[in-house]
């Protein structure tokens, strides 16, 4: 089911079953496997592959293709691909640039922004308005709540527990200019929990299966295992 105000290239691959909306814009080479459903205003730019069943809700822009304008310090670099995988599901207004990989089983909340050179596991949530920028690595069935942001160079591991409005960070010389070596996020590893209101600085390190406590300023990095909490966070046991 095409709307007839659909607008899709002749280039664009379309598999069975598929459901797409009034005014959207397919442009260039676009792969969409069976089952998907695409709700109307949805842009896709050329180069984007969108696995079986996965669902496109009003107003996504799929495809942005990121621009310094003369105004950032760091010039973008990226390859025109995105890959989405089954049974995903794209909030309204969500933006997801060039370069994304993305498992299946995900879902990206309303106005939820994935920068370039990203890969999002599957069967993760990123609630809305999550933003994650640029070059970095999101494992699976993690799962990253309301307004929080992931700064670039981060890594997440699998079965991460972000909470709302939690800030990240990967500059500590923020007057020196930008130096790629020196932007270097956080590591957040395997099953670890960060508390609701959590700022964790660049370079931290937090193990696994530990715990950051709500409120937090991570300063230093957190042991496997341990709760860290207070402003700086100081580890004050272990947890199981």
């Amino acid at each position: 089911m095409i709307h007839a105000s659909a607008i899709i290239s002749a280039n664009a691959r379309i598999g069975q079953s598929v459901t797409i909306g009034p005014n959207v814009v397919i442009e260039g080479a676009v792969t969409i496997e069976e089952g998907v459903v695409i709700h109307p205003n949805v842009v896709i730019y050329a180069g984007v592959h969108i696995g079986r069943n996965t669902e496109i809700f009003p107003g996504a822009f799929i495809g942005k293709e990121p621009k310094g304008a003369g105004a950032t310090a760091r010039q973008p670099v990226f390859d025109k691909v995105i890959i989405i995988g089954e049974n995903c599901s794209i909030g309204p207004n969500a933006v997801i640039f060039y370069d994304v990989r993305i498992g299946n089983n995900t879902l990206l909340g309303d106005g939820a922004s994935i920068r370039e050179k990203c890969t999002i596991g599957s069967y993760c949530i990123l609630s809305r308005y999550v933003t994650v920028n640029y070059n970095t690595i999101i494992g699976n069935r993690t799962k990253i709540m309301d307004c929080t942001h992931i700064t670039g160079n981060a890594i997440i591991g699998d079965d991460v527990f972000i909470s709302l409005m939690v800030g990240t960070t990967n500059d500590n010389v923020v007057r020196a200019g930008y130096e790629e070596e020196k932007i270097v996020g956080p590591t957040i590893q395997d099953g670890a929990v960060i508390g609701v209101g959590a700022s964790i600085l660049p370079g931290i390190l937090i193990g696994r299966d530990a715990t950051v406590g709500a409120g937090s300023v991570v300063t230093k990095n957190v042991a496997d295992g341990a709760l860290a909490i207070g402003v700086p966070a100081r580890s004050i046991k272990k947890v199981s």
